[in-house]
């Protein structure tokens, strides 16, 4: 199928599910505007409220794109925060628009390569002059913890927790660890259909935007490709000049754009000599560590939450945070994984697309996503992992149980997705979502390695253009774009 991670696949007769990746935010306007892909099938369905977290105690925590509403449900809890938030939100706005014009250029390199390497340079000295005296507090909160960020800002913990996760979400991390500031921060720097943070479901899956984008491709005369798959890149002369398929069948090509993590393009290269020692040395200190689970459900009825707090439940159109009540909770989970075990409480997000989009199920059915962590980091051979599987979708289930009595009887189908599948289907290397840890070491100039973060690689014809690269991971496309543009300048220099 097309479209790696972003997929729509029939698993049952009569769902569609978003298999992989199941919510879009990140990814950029102007390629949506360049590609036209709205004209071309891409539909957008903004989800509000965007964010519901049930409590034991029957109290919980709606959020969502009205700034005067958020401000009257987080004082339900503490007015300080409430107080709080507006400024919160607006020091987030400052700094993401600031980096934001980061994500669509190259990295800025040392020493610069010519005109549009000093462009980067200057497109990043300018963000930084934007935050003016903001900017010593802007660093800090980008390399901090998220748990130090949140709790200078507010002293609730629902609130808190229910922004952690947003810190932790795909990362073998918890709320304490340095640099889960960043990954807070780049899953709030979303402004898709123009409001920062919205996140929203693709009519008819995450797969609706691969099709947008392969009938983009066809338009201006790519040839496509599927069941073609590369075990070897042709080197010539020390130079990647194509691709071996599985049939035998040669490509000859004058680059290559991999979208593959760094591990996995370097696996395809057999001719070892023409890798420098640095690279390899390098390339082996990646972080692929994965702590997450993915469940796919079929279900007969929505959930009911006991939200005994209000005389209507809300709409559970946005993403429902449970397991999580505060810091410590998540700090907890994590910590189990780092220590070998499956978390006893993990976190957990449930999705149910189908409450906006009822194409992807029948009629008076659902569908639902739940992205849950921490799971130990064990080896794809570890004999443990059809145990894991069971356990994590008894705990994820039990957790939604008792928050919604009754949740369990609705489910009539159910997909487990560990660490060894992700790798398996969607070729991520350790099942990691982003193809590398983004930690503050692995970012911008040094993703996904220091001296090679501009798209091409010591290996002259490859680029790297996928989630190990600059900005990173999230159906974002600014690693694709930016990586084409490079690819487009050495051709044309190549041509003269």
């Amino acid at each position: 199928m097309l479209g790696g991670a972003c997929v729509t696949e029939s698993l049952w007769p009569g769902y569609r599910v978003s298999r992989a990746a199941y919510v879009l935010s990140l990814l950029r306007p102007r390629i949506v505007r360049d590609l036209a892909l709205q004209e071309l099938g891409l539909q957008l369905l903004p989800r509000s409220p965007s964010s519901i977290t049930p409590l034991a105690d029957g109290r919980s925590l709606v959020l969502g794109a009205d700034l005067a509403k958020n401000q009257a449900e987080i004082g339900r809890f503490s007015v300080r925060d409430a107080e709080a938030y507006p400024r919160y939100e607006a020091f987030l706005e400052r700094a993401a628009s600031a980096i934001e014009p980061l994500l669509d250029r190259p990295p800025a390199v040392w020493p610069p390569r010519g005109a549009a390497s000093l462009g980067s340079w200057l497109t990043a000295l300018r963000g930084a002059a934007s935050l003016g005296r903001d900017l010593p507090r802007a660093v800090h909160a980008l390399l901090a913890p998220a748990r130090e960020l949140l709790e200078e800002w507010f002293e609730s913990e629902p609130l808190r927790a229910t922004l952690a996760t947003d810190g932790a979400i795909g990362a073998f991390a918890g709320p304490s660890t340095p640099g889960t500031g960043y990954v807070l921060f780049h899953h709030v720097m979303g402004s898709l259909g123009g409001a920062r943070g919205v996140w929203a479901y693709v009519r008819g899956g995450m797969g609706a935007l691969s099709d947008a984008l392969a009938a983009a491709a066809h338009r201006s005369g790519a040839t496509l490709r599927t069941d073609a798959e590369v075990t070897r890149l042709l080197v010539r002369d020390g130079r990647v000049s194509g691709v071996v398929l599985a049939s035998g069948e040669e490509i000859v090509a004058d680059a290559v754009a991999c979208s593959t993590d760094l591990a996995r393009a370097l696996n395809w290269i057999h001719d070892r000599d023409v890798l420098p020692d640095e690279l390899v040395r390098a390339a082996a200190q990646i972080d692929y560590r994965s702590p997450v689970f993915k469940l796919n459900l079929a279900l007969g009825e929505l959930p009911r939450f006991r939200m005994t707090d209000r005389a209507e439940a809300p709409p559970l159109c946005g993403t429902i945070h449970i397991g999580s009540p505060d810091l410590d909770s998540l700090e907890i989970a994590h910590a189990q994984a780092v220590a070998g075990e499956l978390s006893e409480r993990p976190v957990v997000e449930l999705t149910i697309p189908s409450t906006l989009d009822p194409t992807l199920a029948p009629p008076g059915r659902y569908v639902a996503s739940v992205f849950a962590q921490y799971a130990p980091a064990l080896p794809a051979s570890d004999p443990r992992w059809p145990a894991l599987r069971a356990q994590m979708q008894s705990r994820v289930v039990g957790l939604i149980e008792e928050l919604a009595p009754g949740f369990s009887r609705s489910i009539e189908h159910v997909e487990v997705l560990a660490a060894p599948d992700l790798e398996a289907i969607f070729g991520l290397t350790g099942g990691n979502i982003f193809q590398g840890a983004m930690t503050p070491h692995r970012l911008y100039f040094l993703r996904p390695m220091p001296g090679w973060s501009d798209y091409r690689t010591p290996v002259a014809g490859l680029y790297l253009c996928g989630a190990a690269t600059h900005p990173g991971g999230g159906v974002m496309g600014a690693c694709g774009r930016n990586a084409a543009l490079e690819l487009l300048t050495d051709l044309r220099r190549i041509s003269r």
